[in-house]
């Protein structure tokens, strides 16, 4: 992993450090991303070709996040497997995958053992389809290639989303009137309301990938293997019938995985898969935090659908500007640390330099090349003079730069509590993962309802922080 700072001053960017090691990276493995996007699909259970090991692994870190249950099959490379190749192992699994679970896809995506020793597994497949072609109820089988050693969980979550969609897309051969929504690797509560969103303008959508159900489901009085919901196989299969394809995020995978394309070889997401194989039009628009972004995802659906947007989300606009004028005193002027995915620190850092937060300092352990270009023209003239971003980058790498930034504020995700408790300094939680807080699957922060519950958060930390550091109790702040 190679980490690259920049450091932005006099309106031109500087190069500060380049470093080929990692402490504490700010990303998870690739795989991890695809089994999150994988159990976005109806009746769908991943399988991972490898070890036993990275399933666990993957199994445990999913659940201290979304606080569910979350069963990830294995193909269970041994030392012969790895020799020999995993052609037996992988059939075996299918077997034991179909006779157990009984699921409508199979979702597959592969580990760093298995991209090694160069497993084919779209050829895998083809021969277990083959053996068993005939045979009722075969389940669709889907491979996402997510080598841990190249690229993040979120480029594993979106080649995972652009597999599903080019292993099941089909055209009717004419349009049915509905639009895809890609939306991006956001939380379960997100996902709801982008449904909401999208039936209150009253359109038909299909929003994927959709675990809003499978990763945030009720209590249940007896377990679920696979539990309900999902985007469904019919929805992902009309996907190359739809007008349009609206995918929340700038950087996705255009970067490709560790800023690398292979030769000829373009890395495409989603939307830009359906553009080129079915002539669906795609547009792309940021994660709708903060007014303005939030106002271009808006506009972008009232211009789709040819209809004002709701009066609904016309007062909750207005809402939150008056919740801006109130809060805009705590905020003003404070210098903070930015980090995560990269789509998301791009958001983050447009919702913070509107309110009056400086975010100084960014950093992904994506590593597109992109970020830095792509917050200059979000942020416009909002750019702060002066800022230090970060492409794969780890913590320990951020501690360091940190402890010279004289910052106020950390937004990002529990990873960098290490950071906050060893500078004092107070964070405020979003993103993926949150291990040490409950009710991540719940944390709202898109459209202008989910922007004002993050804009509380935020000022009521800032003030927290001022009385549990004052001399004095203030009961007014």
């Amino acid at each position: 992993m190679r980490e690259n700072v920049f450091k932005t001053l006099n309106g031109s960017t500087e190069e500060i450090g380049e470093f080929a090691y990692s402490c504490n990276a700010c990303k998870q493995c690739a795989p991890l991303g695809a089994c999150i996007a994988f159990r976005g699909i109806e009746g769908s259970l991943p399988m991972l070709h490898g070890s036993q090991g990275c399933a666990t692994y993957i199994r445990r870190y999913l659940i201290s996040h979304f606080r569910e249950p979350m069963d990830i099959a294995s193909s269970n490379f041994s030392e012969e497997t790895t020799i020999f190749g995993g052609n037996r192992n992988f059939n075996t699994g299918i077997d034991n995958i179909i006779s157990q679970y009984h699921p409508k896809v199979i979702a597959i995506a592969s580990t760093c053992l298995s991209e090694t020793i160069g497993e084919d597994v779209p050829r895998l497949i083809h021969e277990y389809k083959s053996i068993h072609h005939g045979q009722p109820d075969l389940p669709e089988m889907v491979f996402a290639s997510t080598p841990s050693y190249q690229g993040t969980h979120y480029d594993g979550f979106l080649e995972a989303v652009c597999a599903a969609v080019k292993a099941l897309a089909k055209t009717s051969g004419k349009t049915d009137g509905h639009i895809n929504v890609f939306s991006n690797f956001i939380s379960p509560e997100d996902i709801r309301h982008l449904k909401e969103i999208t039936s209150d303008f009253g359109i038909d959508a299909m929003v994927f990938p959709d675990y809003s159900d499978t990763l945030d489901s009720t209590s249940w009085d007896h377990y679920y293997r696979i539990p309900k919901g999902g985007t469904s196989l019919a929805d992902l299969r009309r996907s190359a019938d739809a007008i349009v394809s609206i995918e929340l995020g700038y950087i996705l995978n255009s970067g490709g995985r560790n800023g690398k394309l292979k030769e000829n070889v373009k890395s495409q997401s989603a939307g830009e898969y359906l553009e080129k194989a079915f002539g669906v039009h795609c547009q792309k628009t940021g994660l709708p935090i903060g007014i303005n972004e939030s106002d271009k995802f808006f506009k972008l659906l009232s211009l789709i659908t040819h209809k004002d947007i709701p009066e609904k989300y016309q007062m909750q606009r207005g809402r939150l500007i008056d919740l801006y004028v109130d809060g805009h005193k705590y905020v003003s002027g404070k210098r903070a640390m930015i980090y995560g995915e990269e789509d998301l620190v791009v958001a983050l850092a447009a919702f913070a330099a509107e309110v009056g937060i400086q975010p100084v300092f960014c950093f992904t352990g994506g590593e597109s090349g992109k970020l830095e270009q792509t917050l200059r023209k979000t942020l416009g003239d909002l750019y702060p003079e002066g800022a230090v971003i970060g492409q794969g980058m780890s913590f320990g790498r951020a501690e360091r730069i940190a402890q010279e930034m004289n910052l106020d504020l950390l937004i990002g995700n529990s990873k960098g509590y290490y950071i906050a408790r060893k500078l004092d300094i107070p964070i405020v939680r979003t993103g993926f993962p949150i291990h040490d807080r409950i009710g991540a699957q719940h944390n709202r922060i898109l459209g202008y309802e989910g922007t004002a519950i993050l804009f509380e958060n935020i000022v009521n930390t800032l003030l927290e922080n001022i009385q549990r550091k004052s001399p004095i109790g203030y009961k007014y702040m």
